[in-house]
Protein backbone atom coordinates (compact mmCIF):
# COMPACT_ATOMS: atom_id res chain seq x y z
CA UNK A 1 0.00 0.00 0.00
CA UNK A 2 1.31 3.45 -0.92
CA UNK A 3 1.76 6.06 1.78
CA UNK A 4 -0.11 9.31 1.19
CA UNK A 5 1.64 12.65 1.33
CA UNK A 6 -0.05 15.79 2.65
CA UNK A 7 0.47 19.40 1.58
CA UNK A 8 -1.28 22.76 1.62
CA UNK A 9 -3.64 23.17 -1.33
CA UNK A 10 -2.85 25.60 -4.14
CA UNK A 11 -5.04 27.43 -6.63
CA UNK A 12 -4.20 24.72 -9.15
CA UNK A 13 -6.08 22.23 -6.93
CA UNK A 14 -9.35 24.19 -7.16
CA UNK A 15 -11.13 21.82 -9.56
CA UNK A 16 -10.39 18.78 -7.38
CA UNK A 17 -11.43 20.72 -4.27
CA UNK A 18 -14.77 21.56 -5.90
CA UNK A 19 -15.49 17.89 -6.58
CA UNK A 20 -14.40 16.87 -3.07
CA UNK A 21 -16.58 19.50 -1.37
CA UNK A 22 -19.54 18.24 -3.40
CA UNK A 23 -18.75 14.66 -2.33
CA UNK A 24 -18.54 15.76 1.31
CA UNK A 25 -21.82 17.68 0.97
CA UNK A 26 -23.52 14.74 -0.77
CA UNK A 27 -24.58 16.93 -3.68
CA UNK A 28 -25.79 19.90 -1.61
CA UNK A 29 -22.96 22.20 -2.84
CA UNK A 30 -23.89 21.43 -6.46
CA UNK A 31 -27.48 22.37 -5.66
CA UNK A 32 -26.40 25.70 -4.12
CA UNK A 33 -23.93 26.47 -6.92
CA UNK A 34 -26.76 26.05 -9.43
CA UNK A 35 -28.33 29.26 -8.12
CA UNK A 36 -25.00 31.11 -8.57
CA UNK A 37 -24.19 29.85 -12.07
CA UNK A 38 -24.34 32.15 -15.08
CA UNK A 39 -26.25 30.90 -18.14
CA UNK A 40 -24.45 27.86 -19.62
CA UNK A 41 -21.96 27.83 -16.72
CA UNK A 42 -21.22 24.47 -15.11
CA UNK A 43 -21.89 24.19 -11.40
CA UNK A 44 -18.41 22.71 -10.96
CA UNK A 45 -17.01 25.82 -12.61
CA UNK A 46 -18.77 27.85 -9.92
CA UNK A 47 -17.27 25.56 -7.26
CA UNK A 48 -13.83 25.92 -8.80
CA UNK A 49 -14.13 29.72 -8.78
CA UNK A 50 -15.09 29.62 -5.11
CA UNK A 51 -12.17 27.35 -4.24
CA UNK A 52 -9.78 29.75 -6.01
CA UNK A 53 -10.81 32.66 -3.78
CA UNK A 54 -8.25 34.12 -1.42
CA UNK A 55 -10.84 34.50 1.35
CA UNK A 56 -13.96 32.72 2.57
CA UNK A 57 -14.42 29.39 4.30
CA UNK A 58 -14.20 27.32 1.13
CA UNK A 59 -10.90 28.80 -0.11
CA UNK A 60 -7.86 26.81 -1.17
CA UNK A 61 -6.02 28.70 1.59
CA UNK A 62 -7.98 26.69 4.20
CA UNK A 63 -7.35 23.34 2.51
CA UNK A 64 -4.90 20.47 2.85
CA UNK A 65 -4.76 17.80 0.16
CA UNK A 66 -3.64 14.19 0.40
CA UNK A 67 -1.83 12.76 -2.60
CA UNK A 68 -1.13 9.20 -3.64
CA UNK A 69 1.32 8.66 -6.47
CA UNK A 70 1.00 12.31 -7.51
CA UNK A 71 -2.80 12.26 -7.66
CA UNK A 72 -5.11 14.12 -5.27
CA UNK A 73 -6.89 11.49 -3.18
CA UNK A 74 -8.60 13.53 -0.46
CA UNK A 75 -8.91 16.91 1.15
CA UNK A 76 -9.52 18.65 4.45
CA UNK A 77 -10.93 22.18 4.53
CA UNK A 78 -11.11 23.81 7.93
CA UNK A 79 -10.66 26.99 9.93
CA UNK A 80 -11.36 28.51 13.32
CA UNK A 81 -14.91 29.79 13.81
CA UNK A 82 -15.43 33.33 15.05
CA UNK A 83 -15.84 33.87 18.79
CA UNK A 84 -18.25 35.45 19.41
CA UNK A 85 -20.10 33.99 16.45
CA UNK A 86 -22.40 36.55 14.83
CA UNK A 87 -25.34 34.88 13.11
CA UNK A 88 -26.22 38.18 11.44
CA UNK A 89 -29.55 38.20 9.64
CA UNK A 90 -30.42 34.61 8.86
CA UNK A 91 -33.14 35.76 6.46
CA UNK A 92 -30.41 36.94 4.09
CA UNK A 93 -28.84 33.49 3.61
CA UNK A 94 -30.34 30.57 1.66
CA UNK A 95 -32.87 28.63 3.71
CA UNK A 96 -30.91 25.38 3.44
CA UNK A 97 -27.80 26.99 4.97
CA UNK A 98 -29.56 28.43 8.05
CA UNK A 99 -29.56 25.22 10.17
CA UNK A 100 -25.83 24.82 9.50
CA UNK A 101 -25.08 28.38 10.64
CA UNK A 102 -27.18 27.89 13.76
CA UNK A 103 -25.08 24.83 14.64
CA UNK A 104 -21.79 26.60 13.90
CA UNK A 105 -22.89 29.31 16.33
CA UNK A 106 -23.07 26.66 19.09
CA UNK A 107 -19.32 25.99 18.76
CA UNK A 108 -17.75 29.48 18.72
CA UNK A 109 -13.97 29.55 18.60
CA UNK A 110 -13.70 25.89 17.65
CA UNK A 111 -11.64 24.70 14.69
CA UNK A 112 -14.32 23.72 12.19
CA UNK A 113 -13.90 20.77 9.83
CA UNK A 114 -15.86 22.21 6.91
CA UNK A 115 -14.91 19.49 4.39
CA UNK A 116 -13.37 16.05 4.78
CA UNK A 117 -13.69 13.92 1.66
CA UNK A 118 -11.85 11.14 -0.14
CA UNK A 119 -12.34 10.07 -3.73
CA UNK A 120 -14.01 6.61 -3.81
CA UNK A 121 -11.01 4.77 -5.24
CA UNK A 122 -8.80 5.90 -2.34
CA UNK A 123 -11.15 5.08 0.54
CA UNK A 124 -10.41 2.48 3.20
CA UNK A 125 -6.73 3.43 3.50
CA UNK A 126 -6.93 5.58 6.63
CA UNK A 127 -6.51 8.89 4.81
CA UNK A 128 -9.53 10.46 6.53
CA UNK A 129 -8.13 9.55 9.95
CA UNK A 130 -4.76 11.10 9.06
CA UNK A 131 -6.48 14.26 7.86
CA UNK A 132 -8.32 14.48 11.18
CA UNK A 133 -4.94 14.25 12.94
CA UNK A 134 -3.83 17.22 10.84
CA UNK A 135 -7.05 19.02 11.83
CA UNK A 136 -6.25 18.47 15.52
CA UNK A 137 -2.73 19.83 15.03
CA UNK A 138 -4.03 22.90 13.17
CA UNK A 139 -6.62 23.42 15.91
CA UNK A 140 -3.92 23.53 18.57
CA UNK A 141 -1.78 25.87 16.47
CA UNK A 142 -4.78 28.21 16.18
CA UNK A 143 -5.33 28.12 19.95
CA UNK A 144 -8.82 26.65 19.54
CA UNK A 145 -10.35 24.90 22.57
CA UNK A 146 -12.10 22.27 20.47
CA UNK A 147 -12.78 20.87 17.03
CA UNK A 148 -16.23 20.77 15.47
CA UNK A 149 -17.93 19.21 12.46
CA UNK A 150 -21.49 18.91 11.16
CA UNK A 151 -22.71 15.59 9.75
CA UNK A 152 -26.03 14.40 8.38
CA UNK A 153 -27.94 12.09 10.71
CA UNK A 154 -28.21 9.68 7.76
CA UNK A 155 -24.42 9.45 7.34
CA UNK A 156 -23.53 6.64 9.74
CA UNK A 157 -20.06 6.16 8.25
CA UNK A 158 -19.05 9.77 8.91
CA UNK A 159 -20.50 9.69 12.43
CA UNK A 160 -18.48 6.54 13.21
CA UNK A 161 -15.26 8.08 11.88
CA UNK A 162 -15.66 11.20 14.02
CA UNK A 163 -16.77 9.23 17.09
CA UNK A 164 -13.61 7.11 16.88
CA UNK A 165 -11.57 10.33 16.93
CA UNK A 166 -13.31 11.63 20.08
CA UNK A 167 -16.07 13.78 18.59
CA UNK A 168 -19.44 13.61 20.37
CA UNK A 169 -22.86 14.87 19.22
CA UNK A 170 -23.93 17.98 21.10
CA UNK A 171 -26.69 19.68 19.07
CA UNK A 172 -28.92 19.09 16.07
CA UNK A 173 -31.13 21.03 13.68
CA UNK A 174 -33.64 19.78 11.12
CA UNK A 175 -31.98 19.70 7.71
CA UNK A 176 -33.68 21.76 5.02
CA UNK A 177 -32.85 19.80 1.90
CA UNK A 178 -33.84 20.05 -1.76
CA UNK A 179 -37.04 18.14 -2.65
CA UNK A 180 -35.05 15.74 -4.85
CA UNK A 181 -32.45 15.01 -2.16
CA UNK A 182 -32.41 11.24 -1.51
CA UNK A 183 -32.31 11.50 2.29
CA UNK A 184 -34.02 13.46 5.05
CA UNK A 185 -33.06 14.01 8.68
CA UNK A 186 -31.08 16.33 10.90
CA UNK A 187 -27.74 18.09 10.77
CA UNK A 188 -25.74 16.99 13.84
CA UNK A 189 -23.02 19.12 15.40
CA UNK A 190 -20.20 16.96 16.78
CA UNK A 191 -17.51 18.48 18.99
CA UNK A 192 -14.21 17.19 20.29
CA UNK A 193 -12.60 19.05 23.21
CA UNK A 194 -8.83 19.33 23.02
CA UNK A 195 -7.20 17.81 26.05
CA UNK A 196 -3.70 17.09 24.76
CA UNK A 197 -4.46 13.77 23.06
CA UNK A 198 -4.22 13.43 19.27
Amino acid sequence: MMTPTFRPATKADAAALAVLVDIAGEGMPDHMWRSLAAPAQSTLEVGRERARREQGGFSYRNAVVAELDGEIAASLVGYRLDDPYDLGTLDEVPEGVRPLLKLEAKAPGSWYVNVLATFPEFRGQGIGTKLLEIAAKKSRQAGAPALSVIVGSWNDGAARLYSRRGYAPCARESAILPPDFPRQGDWVLMVRSLDGSS
